[in-house]
């Protein structure tokens, strides 16, 4: 690799974020945007040609060096990588309905999950993971809310495109829920108190909440909707 692609490589290394090109190329002031991705493209071939345990990833608006995906499961189970807490079932589906329909209301949120959400809304905000876009232009002009950066940096997304659409996430949650489900000693015993709704952040996932996503997901992603409320808002 030439000098500036070893440079790029050592700061994406030591990044715990996903840096942007502008910000690579202030690394050496005599670099242009074109200079600087074509260094990318350099070190990213360079890892994928020689077979490299980690990969160069275009995530949110930056690139990022992470794990390669057959290598997660060992690792994690090895418990070598510090993982970001769970969402509860409660905030999933909240979060769902942001990503797909934003930008959008509290009230509108509320309807759609049949429940306040408050609570869980404040929770995804404190996160990083949701923030205020704007305000409706309907009655006392409520905020509107959308996803972040960070909410592209979690779940791998380069852009909002790549959400996946119901059918890929209902597998992607139930493989989830089945993997991070309580074992049978640990259930509650019967005649035990009703969890609350909405539980902390860390709370696992399970079977029902991740058909409740899809769900969510299969309502605000209708084919039959009209095109201001398929998909999300870029």
């Amino acid at each position: 690799m030439n000098s500036l692609a070893k440079l790029l490589e050592a700061a994406l290394f030591a990044s715990p974020r996903p840096m942007a090109v502008e910000e690579l190329a202030a690394l050496d002031p005599e670099a242009t945007p074109a200079a600087v991705q074509a260094a990318l493209d350099e070190i990213r071939e360079h890892y994928d040609v020689d077979g490299h345990g980690v990969a160069l990833v275009a995530v949110g608006a930056g690139w990022q060096i992470l794990t390669r995906p057959e290598y997660t499961e060992a690792i994690e189970r090895a418990q070598f990588a510090v993982r970001p807490q769970r969402l509860s079932p409660a905030a999933l589906e909240t979060l769902a309905i942001i990503a797909y329909r934003q930008p959008i209301g509290r009230a509108e949120v509320a309807e759609i999950r049949g429940v306040d959400v408050g609570a869980v809304l404040k929770n995804l905000h404190e996160r990083g993971l949701v923030d205020v876009v704007g305000r409706s232009e309907g009655l006392g002009r409520p905020l509107l809310y959308g996803t972040t950066s960070l909410f592209l940096e979690q779940f791998g997304l380069r852009h909002l495109e790549e959400l996946p659409r119901s059918d890929e996430l209902a597998i992607a949650l139930r493989r989830d829920a089945v993997e991070t489900a309580p074992a049978p000693e640990a259930m509650p015993a019967e005649g035990a108190p009703d969890a609350v709704a909405d539980q902390p952040t860390d709370a696992p996932a399970d079977p029902d909440a991740a058909a409740a996503v899809v769900a969510v997901v299969d309502v605000v992603t209708d084919d039959e909707a009209g095109p201001d409320d398929v998909g999300p808002v870029t």
